[in-house]
């Protein structure tokens, strides 16, 4: 959601103003200014209250400016003429009244204490009146200070600055801090007021002595970096109305709250974020303060939300913040008890489960609702929801709503018209969004994330207040309507990665002078503007990903002075980069120009963004300076070289932030240098596929953090260093190398989280590490074409992530980065191919130890490895059988035993892998019939051949009675005549039972009719196209693997068990085949398909 905050004084000058966000990237900060509008604290601070009339005309000025947030009028009154009684001078009164010596001195020695790197308290001087004094505040009578108002001064921030943090190191320097607050403020007993609010106390607890300054009306500590238990001596302040200790860094506790129950006069309260896990009677002590207003307690860790409370006594909540809580409840239905006063209701991310229940509807006030984030929370939404006409902001993202929104519709007039913010998103909603354009009073809309389908509607006209638009990840098509572009309010349009399309010129923009932020990415959009166009805009936020916007550089972008991030990658720009662009992007913070085929030579620029892809281009010369600040660096597929050093060895002043580097696939050449400990933040290297050579430098060991390391397709050398084991790998890829020496046992003792294993085409020798099975999440094993030797260890079968189909809730190949992320990538050889997997790494389960001179037997507990997609042992010196338990891997899809002496018979329970879709058994010691069934029978020849005691089809060697029963029965034409009595017997009672089994059931079923009249229409091979939905044999376009070249089939030849198979790839004449069997296969298998 997005709102503006401006603060206008007495005198109509803007006190406070800063920019809208969107409701996905500032919610919290949103949050934050409702938060502070309801302090009362800043009228005084914000409004010159010399007076009661003048502080009242503040007041109206500001409710008028904040008309989208709940107005709280009883409470904000009440307040008001609270603090307003007391005729304290912060501004103006009697001249001749000075502050009290005593207390001037106190104040000094409590200054001694703190440290002010801003100066904030350079007014605090030993020779002035203290009532003079930066915050302070006294009576104009009495000369008591009654008030202090040290709380961090908040910046004029832009939304560049709050997105580059800039405006945090702003507070940062202003922020007050010390070991210790000096007791001298015992001294001032008249104090009613006391803000030390956004400073910073280091995490020191709040002292207890806070408890005897009991004219306290107002205490505020909100993320004053307090830290320790909450004194309960805070109870002694029976005068408080107002207490914030709101935390935001350090741990601050406390054990119970009875104390609480003794603030009898308390109507705020925010302890949002405190661990309150332990106060379990927490919602009894809070229903013990009668004339509470306000209560916000997000993220308190509170152990349990009891469903009902016998008496509700805090009868005059008006605000309800419980948000980040609680797990596994239902909404209380002592909450209902609360519809008659409550104005603001916050229960977000709270894993409620159940649906909304219909009394929603009970709370007729209400101008705030937010339920996001609930993803347990499923059913309709409500229609008495419908009728709250007082709700301004309703925020239900994250809910399992599912189904169409078409229910929207239905709104009822008062709710469409003063609802000025809805975020529907992420909720899994479908269909169109015509509805829209009723809700007129709508400024901030978020639909994004779910599967709404059809055009962007005309009616969006009728919101003509409209300021953020979300539209993003759904099915929308179209183009775009010309009322879109007649909404001059608007400030935020995100419309990506849709199906949305069009030629966008520069007449569309020219209302749009408030926008900035725009993302029209990941859709069908080509822009043609003007080289000299200047936009009426400026923009923070530019994502036109995959939008054409090429060949030419983009001119326009010129004109934009606060870009913070910058998507123009997949826009089909081949043109070089003008020399003022890079000026331009030292105050980009994410530069994104991936994909395209820019020029250039980066030799001597700075880049100086947090994130920077220029990867897919066409880039040359040498690697360009990095400023600290550089987080991520992607120049993959370029063309640049030299060496590395020059990027990795200098020397700065601050440390080095790279936390990815990515220079795989370009011309770099040379020996790695030994300067790896200047990036300690780096996680992820990629340096595959160049011309590096050389040691692995064994200062890579510095890299603690590093969690993936790609270095394939080099000319590395001699062992991998020890230092290696300090780092963090999960992901090892150094294939293709000339890498020496045996592999390491630290992969298994050290790494025992390794994921990716790649150590494929170097020249390892020795034995496979046992120590390799203690890595049990291990998913990609490929140690292939080396010369390891010995045995395959027994142990495989404890890596248990083979054996499981568990599916990863966060992908652990996409490394999440600010506004981004990287895809890591592996070239695996499958199914005798090379193929790169990326998104669906996750799924794979390999081992490959192909190409090695391993030998002994396969060991069984490699087969319970029941996950296993992939199992390649070709080209060893394997012996022994294959075992039954096979039959578990029924997820294995390519098997490759190929090209050693495995013996023993095929086992026939492979024939139920039904996912194997490549098998290569060639080339061994197999003996026996291969089992009959369509599963192997459907592979070719070419995966059995070169096992000269291996029969039955494919190949072409018959089977002899020993072979197919194990007997000693001499081959000969005795085994013929078995086979064909066999088969003629089966024949004979098919001929009756089929006959009558199907021409009796055609007298009925007319699709099985139209089935035989098809075959008595076949001749020849053509059955294979009419009945079979396969292609003629003799087809140029059928592959070679469905003919068996040269066979002549005759019906004495043919047994039974293989009628189906010879069918489907052989030239056979229809009238060798008996027709009431044929009829039979041919008719089941259509019905099958049906």
């Amino acid at each position: 959601m997005a709102k503006a905050l401006v603060v206008r004084d007495s005198d109509g000058n803007t006190v406070v103003a800063l920019p809208p966000f969107t409701i996905s990237d500032a919610k919290v900060i949103d949050r934050w200014y409702a938060t502070f509008l309801y302090d009362i604290k800043a009228l005084q601070r914000l409004i010159p209250l010399p007076e009661p009339a003048i502080a009242m005309a503040g007041f109206i000025a500001l409710k008028l400016t904040f008309g989208v947030f709940p107005c709280f009028v009883a409470l904000l009154l009440s307040l008001f003429l609270s603090i307003v009684a007391f005729n304290f001078s912060l501004c103006s009164g009697d001249p001749n009244v000075v502050c009290i010596e005593r207390e001037r001195q106190a104040l000094l020695t409590f200054k001694k204490d703190l440290k002010d790197p801003s100066n904030r308290l350079s007014s605090w001087d030993g020779d002035e009146d203290c009532c003079t004094w930066r915050g302070v505040g006294c009576n104009n009578i009495t000369g008591h200070v009654v008030q202090l108002h040290l709380d961090n001064p908040i910046s004029n921030s832009t939304l560049y600055d709050l997105l580059t943090g800039e405006d945090e190191a702003f507070n940062a320097r202003s922020k007050l801090s010390g070991d210790v607050i000096n007791p001298s403020l015992l001294e001032l007993k008249h104090l009613n007021y006391l803000d030390l609010s956004f400073n910073d106390f280091g995490g020191i607890p709040i002292p207890d002595f806070f408890g005897s300054l009991r004219g306290l009306r107002y205490l505020n500590l909100t993320e004053a970096r307090f830290g320790g238990r909450i004194p309960y001596q805070l109870g002694n302040l029976s005068s408080l109305r107002y207490l914030s200790l709101r935390r935001d860094y350090y741990d601050l506790y406390a054990d119970d709250l009875g104390w609480i129950s003794h603030l009898s006069s308390l109507e705020y309260l925010d302890m949002s974020y405190v661990d309150l896990r332990k106060a379990v009677d927490w919602l009894q002590v809070v229903n013990m303060l009668p004339s509470l207003a306000e209560l916000h307690l997000s993220y308190c860790r509170l152990p349990n939300i009891s469903p009902s409370l016998g008496y509700v006594n805090f009868t005059s909540l008006v605000v309800l913040d419980l948000s980040e809580n609680f797990r596994n409840y239902t909404i209380p239905n002592w909450l209902f008890n609360l519809s008659t006063s409550l104005l603001h209701l916050d229960l977000r991310e709270n894993s409620l489960r159940g649906q909304i229940p219909n009394a929603i509807g009970n709370f007729k006030s209400l101008q705030f609702l937010d339920l996001s984030g609930n993803r347990h929370m499923e059913g309709r939404i409500p229609s008495s929801l419908w009728n709250l006409c007082n709700l301004r902001e309703l925020y239900m993202s994250e809910i399992n709503f599912r189904g169409e929104i078409g229910f929207v519709g239905n709104l009822s007039g008062c709710f469409g018209k003063n609802l000025e913010s809805l975020d529907l998103s992420l909720t899994q909603l479908t269909g169109h969004i015509n509805w829209i354009g009723r809700l007129k009073s709508l400024k901030h809309l978020a639909l994004d994330v779910n599967s709404l389908y059809g055009p962007i509607p005309s009616s969006i006209k009728n919101m003509a207040s409209l300021e953020d638009l979300s539209l993003s990840y759904n099915k929308l098509n179209g183009t775009l309507p010309q009322s879109l572009w007649q909404l001059s309010h608007l400030k935020v349009l995100l419309i990506n990665s849709n199906l949305l399309g069009g030629i966008i010129t520069e007449t569309h923009f020219a209302k749009l002078s408030k926008l900035n932020q725009l993302d029209m990415s990941s859709n069908s959009f080509e822009f043609k503007v003007n080289s000299s166009w200047i936009p009426p805009f400026q923009l923070v936020y530019i994502g036109m990903g995959s939008c054409i916007l090429g060949p030419r550089f983009p001119s326009w972008i010129r004109t934009q002075r606060s870009i913070y991030y910058l998507d123009f990658s997949k826009a089909r720009i081949s043109d070089t980069v003008p020399t003022w662009f890079w000026n331009l992007a030292s105050r980009i913070f994410i530069l994104n120009l991936s994909d395209n085929q820019i020029q250039g030579n980066i030799s001597n620029i700075m880049l100086k963004s947090e994130t920077v892809d220029l990867s897919s281009n066409c880039f040359k010369g040498r690697l360009p300076r990095l400023s600290p600040n550089v987080k991520v660096l992607r120049l993959s597929k370029n063309l640049i070289s030299g060496p590395l050093s020059p990027l990795l060895c200098e020397k700065m002043d601050e440390q080095k932030n790279l936390e990815i580097l990515d220079l795989s696939e370009n011309l770099f050449s040379g020996e790695l240098p030994q300067c790896w400990m200047y990036l300690q933040s780096l996680t992820l290297l990629n340096l595959g596929s160049n011309n590096l050579s050389g040691k692995i430098p064994s200062s890579m060991g510095s890299l603690i953090s590093l969690s993936s390391l790609h270095l394939r397709n080099n000319s590395f050398s001699g062992d991998l260093p020890l230092s290696l084991q300090n780092c963090s790998l999960a992901f090892i890829d150094l294939g293709e190398n000339k890498l020496s020496g045996n592999i390491p046992s630290w992969m298994g003792e050290k790494t025992t989280y390794l994921l990716v294993l790649r150590l494929r085409s170097n020249e390892f020798s020795g034995n496979i590490p046992p120590q390799i099975c203690h890595c049990t999440s291990l998913l990609v094993l490929d140690l292939a074409q080396n010369s390891l030797s010995g045995a395959i260890p027994q142990c495989l079968d404890n890596i248990s992530m083979m054996a499981s189909t568990q599916i990863f809730e966060d992908d652990p190949f996409d490394v999440i980065y600010n506004y981004g992320s990287y895809e890591e990538n592996l070239i695996l050889l499958t199914k005798g191919t090379e193929l790169e997997y990326k998104q669906n790494l996750k799924f794979v389960r390999s081992i490959d130890l192909s190409g090695n001179n391993l030998s002994g037997i396969i060991p069984s507990e490699i087969f319970s490895l029941s996950a296993l997609n992939i199992l390649n042992l070709s080209r060893n010196h394997l012996e022994g059988k294959i075992p039954e338990k096979i039959g578990v891997m029924t997820s294995l899809e390519s098997l490759d035993l190929s090209r050693n002496n495995i013996s023993g018979e095929i086992p026939q329970n492979m024939s139920i892998l039904t996912f194997l879709s490549h098998l290569d058994l060639s080339y061994n010691n197999f003996s026996g019939r291969i089992p009959l069934s369509t599963q192997l029978q459907g592979f070719s020849e070419l995966s059995y051949i070169g096992n000269p005691k291996l029969c039955g089809a494919p190949l072409l060697t018959n089977c002899t009675r020993n072979e197919v029963f194990g007997g000693a029965t001499s081959v000969g034409d005795n085994e013929e005549v078995s086979e064909m009595t066999w088969f003629y017997l089966g024949m004979g009672s098919g001929c009756v039972v089929g006959f009558w089994g199907i021409y009796g059931v055609l007298l009925f079923k007319k699709t099985w009719r139209f089935v035989i009249v098809v075959v008595n229409k076949c001749k020849h091979h053509r059955f294979h196209q009419d009945l079979w939905g396969v292609p003629d044999p003799n087809d140029k376009g059928l592959s070679r693997k469905h003919i068996i070249e040269g066979t002549k089939v005759s019906i004495k030849r043919l047994h039974v068990d293989y009628v189906a198979h010879i069918i489907e790839g052989t030239k056979v004449s229809i009238k060798r085949l008996h027709v009431d069997y044929v009829a039979i296969a041919w008719i089941l298998r259509l019905r099958s398909r049906r």
